[in-house]
């Protein structure tokens, strides 16, 4: 005897399907425990007369190519129920990949060898697409214990797969031990690594601190001497605040610390629930910028607490993300001066879309990944304490709604968070968002490639963003240290 099984998604499915979301895909076997005589009445007449015209077979009543006809039927059912089982579980797979924090990165850049040269060290890497790119990185090694700096490219061999490297420094670890390790655009572990002195400070968050690091802006320098130009920097109460993203720590920030103090800003470079050093989220669930912003609008709070008139938020990839929410959801949104993102989530749809498309994952369970993620019925298959409103971050959509401004810098090559939605953003908004485009950068490592070039352009957009303004008897931010007006939100 087997009894009929309905998947455990069928009801989570039929609740979407009545809400008009999505038609479920499952379909559930026929009772067998049904009076067969009763199917027989509630049998349409052709079919009925069918069978019967094939005559008896074996004292049944059923033909033999009726019952063939029956058994697919059945077969058929059972097929297709356990295809959208499978479909279900694919999603909720995806959906969940999306949102639970990785605490341990797969070490996919094998070291093959260590060189001593005179006073310097050369590394040969099995040649990859990232480690075959120019530029300065960091590579991770020991199970994110051990951490160098790696440098140009000395020699490349297509034929043989391999690179020869430069190897700037070496932080922590044995390099000459190393056999794997992972590519990163987190090239200094700390600000001491640049010469920069900081302060290791504690943020008043939910659920408890969350450690940063504060390197102040440069002390003012002593007058200049007659006919001397003043030094280009803006007043040190306006402060920056990096956030990094998905995965990464605040040493991804460390890439913009020079520049920020350049122009003389302090900066205030976090960490947000669920990276490993602040504390987690109820949940323990990722976001996507609904919750961290949070985060970043307590570090706003710290900063006004210190001093801070303004800030200037910078992001990476999901880093990006959360700033715009900053700047649409935080009482302190009135005192974000300007926002530099560096390869920004823009529309999550559309980034997870390129994920299942480039894991081959069909675009209907994508969307059912998704509809997971954000109604209220996914929260007990996910994990996550809310559903997470994709369309209130989709900035393609919402583009005249940005009032702050913003540049972007994104590489066209990115193959984790495409750079199509930036540059949309920038031509639906032209007034507020500011679109420079790199390349060969792949994802975050726009300045990795090209520091120089990513520096100088940051400099010169946010340099005359932090101009004095125009109209000196324009109303600004209160005293520091005094609270926030609540701005009105916009209609």
């Amino acid at each position: 005897m087997h009894r009929s099984w309905t998947p455990p998604d069928a009801v989570f499915c039929r609740e979407f399907s009545k809400n008009g979301a999505m038609a479920s895909p499952l379909r559930l076997l026929p009772d067998p425990h049904r009076n067969p005589s009763a199917r027989g009445t509630a049998a349409p007449a052709a079919a009925r007369s069918g069978m019967e015209a094939a005559g008896p077979v074996n004292g049944t009543g059923l033909s033999g190519g009726a019952k063939w006809a029956v058994g697919g039927i059945i077969g058929g059912s059972a097929a297709a129920g356990l295809l959208a089982a499978g479909s279900s579980a694919l999603a909720l797979y995806f959906a969940r990949r999306v949102i639970t924090p990785e605490r341990v990165r797969e070490a996919d850049q094998e070291v093959l060898a260590v060189i001593r040269e005179g006073r310097g060290l050369h590394i040969i890497l099995a040649a990859t697409p990232e480690n075959t790119v120019e530029g300065v990185y960091g590579l991770f090694f020991d199970g994110g214990r051990g951490h160098a700096r790696i440098g140009r490219i000395l020699s490349y061999s297509p034929a043989e797969r391999t690179v020869l490297r430069d190897v700037e420094a070496v932080y922590s670890g044995d390099l000459a031990a190393a056999r794997r390790g992972w590519w990163s655009g987190a090239a200094y572990p700390d600000p001491a690594s640049l010469g920069l002195p900081a302060e290791e400070v504690l943020i008043e968050v939910d659920g408890g601190t969350a450690p940063a690091w504060l390197v102040r802006a440069a002390p003012a320098p002593e007058m200049p001497a007659p006919d001397t130009p003043a030094p280009d920097t803006t007043a040190p109460d306006t402060w920056a605040i990096m956030v990094h993203g998905r995965g990464g720590s605040r040493q991804e920030g460390l890439r913009a610390l020079r520049t920020a103090r350049e122009l003389g800003l302090s900066s205030l470079l976090i960490s947000y629930r669920n990276d490993g050093l602040a504390p987690s989220a109820p949940d323990g669930r990722y976001g996507l910028g609904s919750t961290e912003w949070r985060d970043v609008e307590a570090a706003i709070s710290f900063a006004r607490g210190q001093g801070a008139r303004e800030v200037v938020l910078f992001g990476w990839s999901m880093g990006g993300a959360i700033c715009l929410q900053t700047a649409d959801l935080s009482r302190h949104r009135h005192l974000i001066r300007a926002m530099v993102l560096d390869a920004p989530v823009i529309n999550w749809v559309n980034v997870l879309a390129h994920h299942a498309e480039l894991n081959r994952i069909p675009s209907s369970v994508s969307r059912y990944g998704q509809l997971m993620l954000s109604h209220r019925l996914g929260r007990r298959l996910t994990g996550l304490a809310a559903p997470v409103d994709l369309k209130a971050m989709d900035w393609v959509s919402r583009a005249v709604e940005l009032r702050t401004p913003t540049l972007i810098l994104h590489s066209v090559d990115d193959e984790y968070v495409p750079y199509g939605p930036s540059a949309a953003l920038a031509e639906k908004n032209p007034e507020m968002v500011t679109f420079e485009p790199f390349s060969r950068a792949r994802h975050t490592k726009e300045w990795n490639v090209d520091p120089d070039g990513w520096e100088r352009l940051v400099t010169a957009w946010l340099g005359q963003q932090l101009a004095p303004r125009a109209n000196p008897g324009q109303a600004g931010p209160g005293p520091a240290g005094a609270p926030d007006p609540e701005p009105p939100h916009p209609v």
